[in-house]
């Protein structure tokens, strides 16, 4: 019997699928990638039925915050997409003795594979669903309404706080500008000011004149209330909070956030307001956003790998990935598939507009930031910075407390993974 199940309880994905058949897949959606994955593994379960495809939609938090309590104990889904992927690379399955032809694997998503498989190996693990870069986007209709003129593609940090300011005391909007909660977030603008995370020695750098370069406006924005300071001081630890709900209800002038975000506006702004990707604003450096992206990748601890290769050839395939691509709006991996061209299927000019923005955003990527999806220790850098900033702005430490505070956090995942 056929079946594909979309579950909210974390206790329904405790463990890898044991029915013989059985394929449990981990999902989260940003927008409506999960519904379009739903219809995708519909189709393979009829041209499979001895396969039965489990289909667990939860929110991003569980992919985060769960799940790697889950692998730790040799436990979790058979396939999982997630965005800590090297970290976690230890936990997933070589799909390579399983596949039909892993050489079409490398060809198509070789440029990637390290960032999800363990520093020296050659295992294929799995592939990235898109390829994302973070960046910003403005409420262009408000600085319509208040006759602002949109900053340029060189402009700085400044330049569009200074702008988004002017704009949300004109129209009275309660938000001016946002940063989603997330050390990744506030990575691409560090290195727009210098930031090296990584050592001389591949290992975690000391936190150095780059991030306090940033961070340091970043807290001063957020107490001076242009930065939205609800975002960072609402949640603790390393949880993730987005500001795109602000965004979509025209409560927020600037937001930055990422690329994954064009196909949830699309959705749910409509025709309500017009909206525009605006790139990366410069630091002093550089005006670079974070490469990365989402990867499914199979669970070693499953007890059907056969199956599981097959589902995830049949969602590598090219057909397939060009299909979840144009009805995502997101920005494919597979080379075929880019080469070939995309027909994006919306009738929206401001998500092609949008998309095209971020094309162009990408020739401007830093080399640090290209460098860090596949370093080790990003996720330990990443954690370290959005836990500690957090707390210099709700009052908790000094900036140089924090600063000293996220060295010794990095240092403790590193003696915790190197054991």
């Amino acid at each position: 019997m056929k079946k594909l199940c979309a579950a909210l309880a974390i206790g329904l994905l405790g463990t890898t699928a044991v029915q013989a058949g059985d394929v449990r897949v981990l999902w989260y959606s940003d927008g409506v990638e999960g519904e379009v994955l739903g219809e995708l593994l519909d189709r393979f379960m009829e041209e499979h039925p001895d396969i039965n495809v489990i289909l667990d939609n939860v929110a991003y938090t569980v992919i985060t915050e769960q799940l790697p309590i889950q692998l730790e104990a040799g436990q979790g889904p058979d396939i999982a997409r997630v965005t800590d992927l090297k970290s976690q690379a230890d936990h997933w399955l070589d799909l390579t003795p399983y596949l039909e032809d892993p050489e079409y694997w490398r060809a198509n998503f070789g440029d990637q594979a390290d960032w999800m498989r363990p520093d020296g190996s050659d295992a294929i693990t799995g592939f990235m669903t898109q390829i994302t870069l973070t960046g910003g986007f403005a409420n262009k209709t408000l600085f319509d309404q208040a006759g602002v003129e949109l900053p340029g593609p060189d402009a700085s940090w400044d330049d569009w706080m200074a702008a988004a300011s002017e704009v949300a005391a004109n129209q009275q909007v309660p938000m001016t500008a946002a940063l989603d909660r997330s050390g990744h977030r506030l990575t691409g603008p560090n290195i727009s000011f210098g930031a090296n995370y990584i050592g001389e020695d591949g290992m975690p750098a000391p936190i150095g004149d780059g991030v306090k370069a940033f961070v340091e406006k970043f807290v001063g924005w957020n107490n001076d209330g242009v930065m939205a300071q609800d975002v960072w001081v609402s949640a603790a630890g390393t949880t993730y909070r987005a500001a795109a709900e602000d965004f979509i209800n025209a409560q927020l002038v600037y937001y930055y956030s990422g690329s994954w975000q064009i196909p949830n506006f699309a959705e749910t702004i409509g025709d309500n307001f017009d909206w525009v990707a605006t790139g990366s604003p410069c630091g002093s450096d550089a005006c670079t956003g974070m490469p990365g992206g989402a990867g499914l990748v199979a669970v070693k601890y499953t007890q059907n790998p056969e199956e599981v290769a097959m589902v995830m050839d049949y969602l590598a395939s090219e057909d397939v990935v060009r299909e979840f691509s144009e009805r995502t709006l997101f920005l494919p991996a597979h080379k075929g598939v880019i080469e070939g061209g995309l027909d994006y299927q919306t009738d929206n000019p401001l998500v092609a507009d949008a998309l095209n923005a971020f094309v162009e955003a990408s020739k401007a990527t830093a080399p640090h930031a290209l460098e860090l999806p596949g370093w080790q220790w990003s996720s330990a850098y990443y954690g370290a910075l959005v836990n500690r900033v957090s707390q210099v702005i709700a009052g908790e430490l000094t900036l140089d407390e924090a600063y000293e505070a996220m060295d010794a956090d990095i240092a403790d995942v590193v003696a915790t993974q190197s054991m």
